[in-house]
């Protein structure tokens, strides 16, 4: 058995750590420009968020399930057309990536102060659209989900230690 067989469960939680931890800077650079007026684009400040999509990657246990589909079929034949269970490749999806984005400024507080130095002509300030709330429910759920990962990292070493004691 290789040692990549052994580690792919860690890889999938290492990359979800890594994708928590990229939101959880987005959440931070976020909670820190709350009254950034205006940045190099000229604007204000514009909310970061992080969006987290699929890698596929076919790993040993998708093709051992993929192998094992063909000898199953179904009680009923109406509820699978073709009565077989049929696996697509694009079930056996994992990992994940995580792309980090500016969300689009149409959302921006608009307030009124004529002493600022970034007011218009009117005397509005335009302040970017971050909600310190949901910056804050955001970022308890990354740290959960990061916990979460760090958790599943620590079973698959206990189950990787017990399988070398047999």
């Amino acid at each position: 058995m290789s040692i990549k067989k052994i580690f792919s469960a860690i890889d999938i939680s290492a990359m979800g750590m890594s994708s928590q931890r990229k939101r959880m800077d987005a959440i931070a650079s976020n909670i820190a420009n709350i009254d950034t007026t205006r940045t190099e684009t000229g604007g204000p400040y514009r909310r970061k968020i992080v969006l987290m999509r699929e890698i596929p990657m076919v790993t040993e246990f998708g093709k051992i399930l993929r192998s094992v589909s063909r000898h199953l079929s179904v009680t009923n034949k109406r509820h699978i057309a073709g009565g077989q269970l049929a696996l697509k490749e694009k079930i056996i999806n994992s990992g994940v990536e995580a792309i980090e984005v500016e969300q689009a400024d149409n959302n921006v507080r608009v307030v009124y102060d004529p002493d600022h130095p970034d007011a218009d002509e009117q005397g509005f300030v335009r302040l970017p659209n971050i909600n310190v709330m949901t910056e804050m429910v955001d970022m308890i759920t990354a740290s959960r989900a990061y916990e979460a990962n760090a958790m599943a990292i620590e079973a698959a070493k206990g189950m990787a230690k017990k399988a070398l004691e047999i």
